[in-house]
């Protein structure tokens, strides 16, 4: 995946009501580390990684490229948001030269069910549309993800097409730019 362009990076913390969007740091090491070994995390992600490969893989700070929030609660990160360009190889684009934002998330499973997801993902595509103002952003999940599929939902994602990827149906969902009316 490729950086969202003319986007100063890292933008100041985005605080919301209960978190704060911001870099990672040497600190969230531990917890990044627990997100892609969780097999409750990775269960549509294509599974989890092995705990031993991913201590010796993970940057002593992880996670630090433009794109990339982490999810704070109280001084800890519980997960993470990013913004990427979806790659052009990929099936499922909104735009004939495809690289649309799209929008991607992991949450510790201790964190889930509190709204959490829907703050921060709100709160990055907030911060999104100021900096991007006419830049659309797609999301893509399986439609077997119940969870992913409410929060898109939420997020008010409507549903371009659906295909077969990584041996499973996917939905495939945009969020237009909002347009002032006048």
């Amino acid at each position: 995946m490729t950086q969202l362009g003319p986007v100063a990076w890292p933008p100041a913390p985005i605080r919301t009501e209960r978190l704060v969007l911001r870099q990672s740091e040497a600190r969230d090491r531990v917890a990044f580390i627990e997100l892609f070994a969780s097999p409750e995390v990775r269960t549509y992600l294509g599974g989890p990684r092995p705990r031993d490969e991913l201590e010796r893989a993970v940057p002593e700070v992880p996670g630090r490229r433009p794109g990339v929030f982490v999810i704070d609660l109280d001084g800890a990160m519980i997960g993470t948001v990013s913004l990427d360009r979806r790659d052009a190889e990929r099936p499922g684009h909104v735009r004939a030269d495809a690289g649309e934002a799209e929008l991607g998330y992991m949450f510790l499973p201790e964190a889930w069910g509190y709204g959490y997801a829907a703050e921060a993902c709100g709160a990055a595509l907030d911060w999104l549309a100021d900096a991007l103002p006419s830049e659309p952003v797609v999301l893509c999940t399986q439609t077997a993800n119940d969870r992913a599929m409410r929060l898109a939902a939420k997020l008010r994602f409507t549903e371009v097409g659906r295909f077969e990827e990584y041996g499973a149906e996917q939905w495939f969902g945009v969020r237009s730019p909002v347009t002032p009316s006048g």
